[in-house]
């Protein structure tokens, strides 16, 4: 005796799906049923993943198609279950009153993204722009020494019946780093959670006001802070920065790709190559390309996004650093024009990117969700 489809689905009908209050067949539950003489091949989908509700679904449908169909049937079950994925808590919100927030990213270390974080902040502050920076190296902060605030300390400010941080100000720049907190000759150790802490209490617990731009300087890698920053904000953007040798450009690749991760979806506004080459005061006219020619550019290519320009090796940019008074701070050089040429083409790469794609949204643990940057 030939097994038969009408018979199989009415024998099923007697079985309640588990946690459903209907029969297998009435809840959608049975996907697919396959007979061949006296062998059927059942497909079923269930809500509840325990191997106890799937093993009972297993046993009362081979109960009833030997009590219902057929005692001698080869009956063979394959039992999944299609749970809903439940959402997952935001970890953070945007930040009232900052309108764009920029990370400044590197996949290796040693490459200038904290200098080219503080000459930005820079050229955007001479355009007009109201700016912060948010010093998210947390293991190696330096802004607070590019800005010649090393011993500065911010203070408490109340808002709406809320203690609040300051953040300290330099040359127009909003600044909060965890070098204002920390022992200058003293390592930080701490493990990710206590970092991630660290610095969700410097973007909410503080009192950045009105800004038109905040600049995230990130630590090099693709790590737990990374993740951290942008669970914790919607960031608008990302800016890359590498210097041309193919070790660096291999890194940048990867911190690309970080933020290109679907669950993690940060719109990349180009590629900054720094230390492009090398001019001596005497050889004004000569170019030596120490770390390798046009590397980032080319990845820049590679990779369908933007270059937004280059910095060459200069001892003056160094200097200007070390001293807290960034290089761009100085009119009508050339450094201080590479400086503005790049944060112009950052700010029309961040237009278009405003124009033509959706608010970035704050990253969950496992999906993407909820709130929104203007």
């Amino acid at each position: 005796m030939t097994l038969n489809k009408k018979d199989i689905s009415k024998a099923l009908e007697t079985i309640t799906a588990p946690g459903e209050g209907k029969s297998l067949i009435e809840s959608g539950a049975v996907k697919n049923i396959v007979t061949f003489d006296k062998e059927v091949i059942i497909d079923v989908t269930i809500g509840n993943p325990s191997l106890q509700a799937k093993k009972k679904v297993e046993v009362e449908i081979m109960k009833a198609i030997h009590q219902h169909v057929n005692q001698k049937a080869d009956v063979k079950v394959n039992v999944t279950a299609n749970v809903p994925v439940k959402p997952v808590e935001i970890k953070g919100n945007d930040i009232p009153g900052i309108k764009n927030i920029i990370a400044v990213a590197s996949g290796k270390g040693g490459v200038g993204k904290s200098t080219i974080t503080a000459n930005m902040a820079i050229s955007l502050q001479k355009m007009g722009f109201s700016v912060g920076i948010l010093d998210a190296d947390v293991y190696g902060p330096s802004t607070h020494l590019m800005f010649d605030v090393a011993n500065a300390r911010p203070l408490s400010v109340n808002i709406d019946g809320r203690s609040k941080m300051q953040p300290i100000e330099s040359y127009g720049v909003k600044i909060l780093s965890l070098g204002f907190f920390t022992d200058a000759n003293q390592a930080v150790i701490w493990r990710g959670a206590m970092a991630s802490k660290a610095l969700n209490q410097m973007i909410f617990d503080a009192h950045w006001g009105e800004l038109d731009f905040l600049l995230i300087d990130l630590p090099p890698g693709t790590g737990d802070i990374h993740l951290s920053i942008v669970q914790a904000v919607p960031v608008t953007g990302a800016v890359i920065v590498s210097t041309p040798q193919n070790i660096a450009l291999a890194d940048a690749k990867k911190g690309v790709a970080m933020f290109q991760q679907p669950n993690i979806n940060v719109p990349v506004l180009g590629i900054v190559e720094n230390m492009s080459y090398f001019t001596p005061a005497e050889l004004p006219d000569n170019k030596y390309y120490i770390f390798g020619k046009d590397g980032a550019k080319n990845l820049a290519e590679d990779l369908n996004t933007a270059f937004l320009g280059e910095v060459p090796l200069v001892q003056s940019i160094r200097e200007a650093g070390d001293v807290g008074h960034p290089v761009a701070l100085q009119d009508n050089t050339p450094l201080e024009k590479a400086f503005s040429e790049i944060t112009k083409n950052t700010i029309s790469q961040l237009v278009k990117r405003n124009k033509n794609l959706p608010p970035t949204e704050v990253v969950r643990i496992t999906t993407m969700s909820g709130c929104s940057t203007k």
